[in-house]
């Protein structure tokens, strides 16, 4: 009975995630006029989408060199290629399911040495990481093209934020989080279930400070401006290969990948929908259509996304061989 009311909130929660995917996709697409998407597309420079596929290769490059450097202290017999085919895979679930390829591509690196919470926890180093370039790019971005976007910027993401009562929300969830740590670490000696919420909350944490146990702090360090570099270059390599975006600096391609890591961080299958309506939105404050700015939108992420499911598939097939190759060893 447990198990048929845990089945159908997964179904419901998935809906749900589809639901919303399905509802940003409408009212980013329903403003477009297709003749005019059409007619830019046909103007797009691929020799430019052709370095974009290589740039975005190389930011998964990145991100498997920076998580087998945080792995390193639990388990450094776990080859390169294993977290690369991991790192691919898991990237093909998320696509389907948001944050479902953290969790698979954790399963797929544990060994005797490295229990999954652990690698769970040096996935959650990993977000850390992230989320703070994605502050600093934003900072960075925002202090170069205040001039042009910061009245949009304050309209349109800071006021909504406070008059939402953002922060006692994000308080009350960290404070309810800290209170719930606390008590089950408490009557960890007084129950089986504080005790096993214990154990997990201790590795996990054990990982998460992989950071400070890993002899290679300045390769996760530099691989991480490597990853973020290599996202700004995507970002700006789109604008290049759209003439109708040539009025538009380094600076401004910096911007919008501001934008749209933080649109991948909104729950939707993919990043489907929401991605596209916000980058959309954006490009409208530097005077464009919507249609240019979908049209940006669909070429920056419909071939990034592609380029993640031929590497992933490739990397699925190598991992499925190798470990039916182990398994007859």
């Amino acid at each position: 009975m447990a198990s048929a009311k845990k089945i159908l909130l997964n179904i419901l929660k998935y809906i749900l995630l589809f639901g919303l995917a399905g509802l940003l996709v409408f009212l980013a697409f329903r403003k477009v006029d297709w003749k005019a998407f059409y007619e830019g597309l046909l103007q797009t420079r691929w020799f430019w989408v052709v370095i974009f596929c290589i740039v975005s290769i190389l930011a998964l490059v990145g991100r498997t060199i920076r998580w087998k450097a945080l792995l390193d202290p639990f388990d450094k017999d776990i080859s390169m290629l294993r977290v690369w085919d991991a790192v691919n895979v898991g990237n093909i679930a998320s696509i389907a399911i948001p944050t479902s390829g953290e969790l698979l591509r954790c399963g797929y690196v544990t060994t005797k040495k490295l229990q999954y919470d652990k690698a769970l926890g040096t996935m959650f180093a990993e977000r850390v990481w992230d989320a703070g370039a994605i502050i600093i790019l934003m900072v960075l971005a925002l202090a170069l093209e205040w001039d042009k976007v910061g009245g949009f910027f304050n309209e349109n993401i800071i006021q909504p934020l406070v008059s939402f009562g953002f922060w006692w929300i994000l308080a009350l969830v960290v404070l309810a989080a800290v209170v719930f740590i606390v008590l089950v670490f408490r009557f960890r000696d007084r129950s089986v279930f504080c005790e096993k919420v214990a154990g997990s909350i201790a590795r996990l944490w054990d990982g998460f400070k992989a950071f400070g146990k890993s002899e290679n702090k300045l390769l996760i360090l530099l691989s991480t401006v490597f990853i973020w570099a290599m996202y700004v270059l995507m970002s700006y390599f789109i604008v290049k290969a759209m003439p109708l975006l040539d009025g538009l600096t380094f600076a401004d391609a910096l911007f919008l990948a501001a934008v749209g890591n933080v649109a991948s961080i909104i729950p939707v299958p993919g990043g489907i929908g929401a991605y596209h309506y916000m980058i959309a939105a954006t490009l409208g404050v530097y005077g464009y259509s919507w249609d240019i700015g979908i049209l940006y939108a669909t070429l920056n992420h419909e071939i990034h996304a592609v380029a993640v499911l031929i590497v992933g598939i490739i990397a699925y097939f190598h991992l499925v061989r190798e470990i039916g190759r182990k398994s007859t060893m």
